[in-house]
């Protein structure tokens, strides 16, 4: 089939309909995942009166070559028309180096970032706790009684919400049609109703996940369902939704030139593990305030000491005995932020199907990408893109 055509025309042919059935499948997820709102109920996160500036001076990029998949070299252009790149962002010492878009999306269009939204989240985290509103070390029922009995009571702390070490029984596999991730894809929305099952909403089915008997703190294990937690959390200790909550104390602050927006469930509830859709420029400037220590627009947005705790903390114990080792062997993950080797400066945001922010401090480079790659994980096209964005911030490190 060819993508050009996905609801080139209205209305669309049956074929080339976009639905709750097919909007994450290729092709389809080329138009879906820059037309969400279309797609799913969604609330609003409101953008700066007083947008940071952005500088461009373009940079000769596109020659910039590394290895492909098959261990041959590929350039930066052709990279990107043969990788599922929807657009991306290169910022060399706060000035945008190099932008390309496709398939429709555009430098003021928003485009789902999948779980770069955890580490937004976790951000965010840090906002909250040096205003006083968050402990990160409080047991999540002091924030929600409700989930006493589930794995989020007992002994289970903010930390362990933040850091992916909850000890749950949750298998994170995105291409199962049935199990654990549809159970929770049905919860928010994102799959079609299962007629022979009662409806069911998000925090409701937040309240039925149960302990796999490891001790909390001890493993890294990946499950999306502790960031929703954590969204929550944020709810309760501020008292407003988290919509609100992310535009008041990041995304205003931060300067954004675009409203951006959250996926929600039939009851509201955000999807704040992996729901949110901004604009490439903003995600870029969100790239940016991390590698200048979070300041942006001339203000501190977030405290330097929770990004020092980001790059330099962590517990590569727990992730060596984690499930993203063949992502990252010598990686590590403190707030919803990876660092890709603890021998290097980089740490980076990322996303399934190709959702990237990449941040290189010794290079002074920020990447910001988004995609509709077929997988959701696809390691091969992962590990090119690793190599690719080492290359454009080695080449820009020699640029005067």
């Amino acid at each position: 089939m060819n993508s050009r055509r996905i609801m080139a025309t209205f209305p669309p042919a049956a074929e080339d309909q976009v639905t709750l059935a097919n909007w994450r499948q290729h092709p389809f997820s080329e138009w879906a995942f820059r037309n969400v709102r279309e797609l799913l109920p969604t609330a609003n996160i409101a953008r700066s009166r007083e947008p940071s500036p952005l500088s461009v001076t373009p940079l000769h990029l596109e020659d910039v070559s590394f290895a492909n998949p098959r261990g041959s070299a590929i350039d930066l252009n052709q990279a990107l028309r043969t990788s599922h790149t929807d657009g991306i962002v290169v910022s060399h010492r706060g000035r945008i180096a190099f932008e390309w878009y496709a398939h429709g999306l555009t430098p003021d269009s928003q485009h789902l970032i999948f779980s770069v939204s955890k580490s937004i989240a976790g951000t965010l985290g840090g906002i909250l706790a040096d205003k006083g509103k968050l402990d990160p070390d409080a047991p999540v029922i002091s924030y929600i009684p409700e989930m006493e009995g589930s794995v989020y009571g007992g002994g289970c702390a903010v930390r362990h919400l933040l850091d992916m070490s909850v000890g749950i029984r949750f298998d994170e596999d995105y291409m199962a049609r049935d199990g654990d991730v549809m159970n929770y894809r049905r919860s928010t929305g994102w799959e079609p109703p299962d007629p022979s099952l009662p409806p069911t909403n998000l925090r409701d089915y937040l309240r039925t996940l149960r302990p796999n008997g490891t001790p909390h703190g001890q493993t890294f294990h990946y499950v999306s369902t502790n960031t929703d937690v954590l969204g929550w959390v944020y709810e309760r200790a501020c008292g407003i939704s988290y919509a609100k909550i992310l535009s008041q104390y990041l995304w205003q602050p931060m300067g954004a030139e675009h409203d951006a927006y959250i996926a929600v469930d039939s009851r509201g509830a955000a999807r704040a593990a992996g729901g949110i859709c901004a604009s490439l420029r903003d995600l870029a400037r969100f790239g940016e305030m991390m590698r200048n220590h979070g300041v942006s627009n001339a203000r501190q947005v977030v405290p330097s000491w929770w990004i020092d705790d980001i790059r330099h903390n962590g517990n590569a114990e727990a992730w060596s005995r984690g499930d993203l080792t063949k992502v990252f062997p010598n990686g590590n993950y403190r707030s919803k932020w990876y660092t890709i080797d603890r021998s290097e400066t980089p740490f980076a945001a990322v996303g399934i199907h190709g959702q990237w922010i990449y941040i290189d401090p010794a290079n002074e480079t920020v990447i910001a990408r988004v995609s509709s790659q077929p997988l959701p994980m696809d390691l091969d096209l992962d590990h090119m893109w690793l190599r690719g964005y080492r290359a454009i911030a080695a080449r820009l490190a020699r640029t005067t």
